[in-house]
């Protein structure tokens, strides 16, 4: 637990605010209708009985301030509450009572919160193993497992203890560790962490570190210590009680000591009593976290709201949080005389009987582009070799090649593009010869770079990424992003002390999504989980839980977090200056104690009013779209998933103008002019005149769009150029040697820029909807 929850005193049973608030509005309107027949006496009676039953919860508030070491303004309600008794105010005593209780139980609303257990960590730990003597397998508790025993796992259990390989290659799924979503494979002699899962086929594991000392057993106990230290979290009103509270003692006890008069002291503490601030926040603060409800986020209290809204450094994770936190293929590179479109429908022919990420991947993507699969047979699977079997009659495989020697050009440089992307590679084959290879990588996601645009204009001044990952592809990453800091190759407990570090220097949020994030979202001053996908340990561990697969509801959280404070202090702070002025007038003697609490209500009202402006959407969150525009975006996002094998056979054709100048090449490059005439232009002259009119009213105008109109100039420009370049070769019979190189550039820099315009449409204009 975070130890952030406000503590009831003792005083006040749990849950009876909202008991008090009924008693002391029972109690008013008991004796207004007193006072109506006639009868005063029992008029008071019924006030002071409602006074009297607020002083002790509020004893008892100031009491639980006090042990934590704090001296709230709710000192001033029990000061004002015991002089209007003292004075025989009664009417006075019960509207103080009134609001007092109605602060405390919109307080208790907005701070209410889901418990931080780790209870989805300890449901993934395993209890038992399977321990291999001479010629049996015995099952025996974990706490057995002793070092040197020799571990059985079989497919799809957790590894229940440190290790190393002892036998055939183990096929694992690291991602509860990692947050990496692909599987990998661990050699004979190899180190496997406790907590993976086996992904593949039966292997034996020689235990390296007993139950105790391996490492999931350790990030149980980190999620609980950070959590054990996390500071608690100050009330808003408190902060201001600094200054308050004394200035609200000196001005009444100025008051009696000049006019002599206890009630002139008493109606000053009435006025004076704090409910713009113990209203302010609450009610500001669970407006705010409606709003954020509807936007798909779930804010366990207020004093995380609160927190949220003075971050000033945001760290985030990797995989799943900045990225998709599964592979998509990223590119499809076709062997001389085969079409990219032809090896993917060839791959997930296959890959569609496979259980694997990078199966699934390559799948979504052949039905993305609208290519039928065709039924294959006699299919088998090894695990870390890949998929086999027939296809068209043919023997196919996808997956690795048997070597690497030997391999012909295309697949040396697809090897290379792999490299420098940070890319898997699939190799599909056809009676033993390489084809053609998917490359597979998880994408950045489109709604991140906004996002983080957005995070920086709400004022987050740091932003830095921490990852399990490698360093290079988490740098390719903080490059295109702008992160400040990126920190690579880290284990949960480097994430924890990183976190610990930056919290030094300012209050920070963590995001994250996988059970290896929880320990270092239990440490930050807030933590994020992305709820939708991501493991159930992140989202108990978690302050603020993103119930939707979009990391743009992370700036939106942040621009209502800033909002709702910013009004909050606002409210506060106006009302406390009208109470002021209040206070004046009461010491002079203008204002007795019943109307001063009359007056303080008025002052009540318009601070709630103002506070439930939080309810209400800022300028900072994401515009909002027509629904004919969403479904524009929609179309045209459909529109470039098809046409990806568009751009990937632009790239082909320039490659194979490099390999050579024979009629295969040119018949690719008159291929690809047929593509880009019939089925590219028309949908980005579709975009220019449909699109981008329905999107200028929401994003300021029609020059917001107008950078990716010059877009649409350059790839039709470039079109027209290739266009020329055919007609001359078909005047000429041939392309001219002067005129190749020219002719690839076109074909090169076509790619490009399609790569590069797709990419900023969906990350400027399809992120827009949900």
């Amino acid at each position: 637990m975070k130890g952030r929850r406000l503590s009831t005193a003792l005083f006040l049973p749990p849950k009876a605010e909202p008991l008090l608030l009924a008693v002391t509005a029972a109690a008013l309107a008991a004796g207004g209708v007193c006072r109506l027949v006639g009868a005063p006496g029992l008029a008071d009676l019924c006030w002071g009985l409602g006074t009297v039953v607020a002083v002790g919860p509020a004893v008892g508030w100031v009491l639980d301030a006090l042990r934590h070491g704090r001296t709230g303004v709710d000192l001033i309600a029990v000061l004002a509450l015991g002089g209007t008794l003292a004075v025989q105010e009664y009417l006075a005593g019960t509207l103080i009572a009134l609001m007092l209780a109605g602060g405390r139980t919109l307080e208790t609303v907005a701070r209410r919160r889901a418990s931080h257990d780790l209870r989805a960590l300890l449901e993934h730990a395993p209890r038992t193993a399977r321990r291999r003597t001479c010629s049996a397998v015995r099952t025996v508790a974990l706490a057995e497992v002793r070092v040197g025993d020799l571990l059985v796992v079989g497919p799809g259990e957790v590894v229940p203890v440190d290790g190393r390989v002892a036998d055939a290659d183990a096929v694992l799924d690291e991602s509860v560790l990692t947050g990496e979503s692909s599987t990998v494979v661990r050699g004979r002699g190899e180190a496997v962490r406790s907590g993976v899962v086996n992904a593949g086929n039966a292997f034996e594991l020689r235990a390296s570190a007993t139950e105790q000392d391996s490492t999931y057993a350790e990030i149980v106990r980190l999620a609980r210590q950070a959590g054990a230290e996390s500071a608690p979290v100050v009330r808003l009103a408190d902060r201001y009680a600094a200054w308050f509270l004394p200035l609200t003692l000196a001005a009444a006890g100025l008051a009696w000591l000049v006019s002599g008069s206890a009630v002139r002291a008493v109606a000053v503490l009435v006025v004076a009593t704090p409910c713009p601030l113990l209203l302010a926040a609450p009610v500001a603060i669970v407006s705010g976290l409606s709003r954020a409800s509807r936007l798909g986020m779930v804010i366990r209290d207020g004093g995380a709201l609160e927190n949220l809204g003075r971050a000033r450094t945001l760290l985030l994770d990797k995989t799943g949080t900045l990225t998709r936190g599964r592979p998509h293929v990223l590119d499809v590179v076709a062997a001389p005389g085969r079409r990219p479109a032809d090896v993917l429908r060839l791959a997930a022919s296959l890959d569609q009987y496979s259980p694997h990420v990078l199966a699934h991947a390559v799948v979504d993507a052949a039905r993305e582009r609208g290519l039928e699969t065709a039924t294959a047979q006699d299919v088998s699977e090894e695990a870390g070799r890949g998929v086999a079997g027939l296809v068209g009659g043919h023997r196919t495989t996808v997956g690795r090649l048997d070597t690497d020697a030997g391999k012909p050009p295309w697949a040396r440089a697809a090897d290379n593009r792999a490299l420098l992307d940070g890319a898997a590679v699939a190799w599909v084959t056809v009676d033993g010869v390489p084809v053609g290879a998917v490359l597979l990588r998880d994408p950045l996601r489109p709604d991140a770079p906004r996002t983080l645009r957005r995070l920086r204009s709400a004022g987050i001044d740091r932003l830095v990424m921490l990852t399990g990952d490698r360093a290079e592809p988490a740098r390719e990453i903080a490059a295109v992003l702008g992160l400040d800091d990126v920190r690579a190759g880290l284990t949960p407990a480097d994430k924890v002390a990183a976190v610990h570090a930056e919290r030094a220097r300012a209050v920070t949020v963590m995001v994250g999504d996988g059970v290896n994030d929880a320990p270092a979202l239990a440490a930050a001053d807030i933590g994020v989980a992305m709820g939708a996908r991501g493991a159930t340990a992140s989202s108990e561990a978690a302050d603020i839980v993103l119930t939707t697969d979009r990391v743009d509801r992370l700036a939106d959280a942040v621009a209502i977090a800033v909002r709702t404070r910013s009004i909050a202090v606002q409210s506060a702070l106006g009302g406390m200056l009208m109470s002021l002025a209040a206070m004046a007038a009461a010491a002079f003697g203008l204002l007795p104690p019943a109307a001063g609490a009359l007056l303080q209500e008025g002052i009540d009202a318009a601070v709630i009013l103002n506070a439930l402006r939080a309810l209400r959407v800022g300028k900072a969150v994401r515009p909002v779209l027509q629904p004919a525009t969403e479904a524009l975006i929609h179309r045209f996002a459909a529109e470039h998933d098809d046409l990806r094998d568009v751009v990937d056979a632009v790239r082909a054709a320039a490659d194979r103008l490099s390999d050579g100048t024979g009629p295969e090449a040119l018949a690719a490059v008159v291929e690809v002019h047929r593509l880009l005439t019939e089925r590219l232009l028309p949908h980005e002259y579709a975009e220019e005149h449909q699109l981008y009119p329905a999107l200028a009213p929401t994003l300021g105008g029609a020059e917001s769009t107008a950078t990716m109109s010059r877009a649409h100039a350059e790839i039709e420009r470039l079109t027209r150029r290739v266009t020329t370049h055919l007609e001359l070769a078909a005047a000429d019979g041939a392309p001219a040697p002067e005129r190749l190189d020219d002719l690839r550039a076109c074909l090169y820099g076509l790619h490009t820029v399609l790569r590069l315009h797709f990419v900023q449409e969906e990350e400027n204009y399809f992120s827009l909807a949900p």
